[in-house]
């Protein structure tokens, strides 16, 4: 929620009753959309699957899984497009099925993190 621009409290008293208003008052232009708040959501949830097949992938390597392995096979299919700007990093070299430790995938989990963040807050951006 939101915080407010200014609080306005106002006591009224009347016949020995004593009314006390609080009224809460918000800049129009501060407030959130909707929309935006959707908009990040859906940028976070993205970027949540992004990195729980990345973190597979790194598991997968670190473990030697089979390449054979359908889902194996799946998950190293699916995550080498999003890994494959990293390789020539550290340098790069094809072993699947033999354990390893993939450091450019960690590298890319890092940098898909930071622009998931970057993009969630240039779109909840408000004008001041």
């Amino acid at each position: 929620m939101e915080e407010p621009l200014q609080e306005v409290r106002e006591t009224t008293t009347r016949a020995g009753n004593t009314t006390q208003t609080t009224q809460e008052v918000y800049e129009p232009g501060r407030r959130r959309g909707k929309g935006q708040i959707v908009a990040a959501r859906i940028i976070w949830w993205l970027a949540g699957v992004l990195l729980a097949i990345l973190a597979l992938r790194f598991i997968f390597t670190l473990l030697g899984a089979n390449p054979a392995n359908a889902f194996a096979n799946f998950i190293y299919s699916v995550s080498y497009p999003f890994v494959s700007p990293f390789f020539n990093l550290f340098g790069y070299s094809f072993h699947y099925g033999v354990s390893h430790l993939e450091i450019f995938t960690l590298v890319a989990m890092v940098i898909y993190a930071l622009i998931a963040w970057g993009l969630a807050r240039l779109v909840t951006i408000t004008r001041d």
